[in-house]
């Protein structure tokens, strides 16, 4: 699992296809921080179906860097 506390910019070398998946979200609190955890799971062609494949948790500073980011590039 990741925590990620801050989102820089940069530019792909190369874009590539991904394969869709599904997702869910839980926010995450403990006595001094709060988070916005993201949990994919693995494509249908996946030997075990339904598994989680990874989870990233978003601090609050990443929370705000994502709103602008969504604010800029996407109306």
């Amino acid at each position: 699992m990741a925590i990620v506390r801050n989102l820089e910019p940069i530019s792909l070398e190369k874009d590539t296809n991904h394969t869709e998946a599904n997702a869910t979200f839980t926010v995450v609190a403990n006595a001094h921080e709060k988070f916005l955890q993201i949990d994919t799971y693995g494509s249908p062609n996946r030997q075990i179906q339904g598994k989680k494949s990874q989870s990233i948790r978003f601090s609050s500073t990443a929370i705000s860097q994502l709103k602008e980011i969504i604010a800029i590039n996407f109306d």
